[in-house]
């Protein structure tokens, strides 16, 4: 269990009796509950002052447990509620000073818009969100969305609604595009996921099409372990021939 911050974004030093961690190790801490993110992501999260971790006089981070629960705070904000990085940082900070802050929501719309957001739980349960949010959520620009939509990496629906799953290929994208990855390079990926979606809904059409609700029920847990199997194993696969090209 992460321990709660005492600090803000410049609060890296660890306490007395508290050891300081390699960027590595806070990776992995992070991992379980995060198993998208990246030494990158937290290197740009740490360039956008989200966090300011300690400097060994080599120039090694070392991070408190506070570093690694705010980083924590802040991946949940990404990924349950769609802020942009500038709003959770002044949240955060605003708690850090005592403040009790309230969570904005996307774009500052509240509770209106196609975002729904649930009161006790204090998340986002709609399955769409505007362009504005999506926007806002992965602070992209207009052009790098138009973009993504020319290459079929995102594709809204004919009222110009997102579902969930766009926020986190628009991060993703992002991630690549600080490798020198484009938008165009990535179109053989997008075609092969939409073959290997073709190939899950070959195997499971004719039980979605069964009368029975609960064959139909069957079916889309059947297509989501069988995406799950192709997941991994594309990225076993990847991962293999990396190996392969490095011998």
């Amino acid at each position: 269990m992460l321990r709660t911050p005492t600090g803000g974004a410049g609060n890296g030093t660890a306490a007395p009796g508290q050891r300081a961690m390699s960027i590595g190790t806070v990776l992995l801490q992070l991992r379980d509950e995060f198993p998208e993110v990246t030494i990158s992501k937290i290197r740009f999260l740490e360039a956008e002052g989200l966090i300011e971790p300690e400097r060994t006089p080599s120039g090694y981070r070392k991070f408190s447990p506070a570093d690694v629960e705010r980083l924590a705070q802040v991946l949940r904000m990404q990924r349950d509620h769609y802020l942009p990085l500038k709003v959770i940082r002044e949240h955060l900070d605003a708690l850090a000073r005592g403040e009790q802050a309230v969570l904005p929501s996307a774009g500052g719309r509240g509770d209106s818009g196609d975002t729904r957001w649930d009161q006790e739980a204090g998340s986002a349960t709609a399955a769409r969100i505007g362009r504005s949010e999506l926007l806002a959520a992965t602070e992209a620009t207009e052009e790098q969305l138009d973009e993504w939509e020319a290459y079929g990496l995102l594709v809204p629906a004919s009222g110009g609604s997102y579902d969930a799953d766009a926020v986190t290929i628009a991060r993703l994208v992002c991630d690549l595009g600080r490798f020198g990855l484009e938008p165009r390079h990535l179109r053989s990926v997008k075609a092969a996921a939409d073959r290997e979606a073709g190939l899950v809904e070959q195997i499971v059409a004719p039980l979605r099409r069964h009368r029975n609700p609960q064959t139909r029920a069957h079916a889309e847990a059947t297509a989501k372990e069988l995406a799950d199997l192709s997941v991994r194993l594309h990225a076993v696969l990847v991962q293999s021939a990396l190996k392969v090209g490095f011998h």
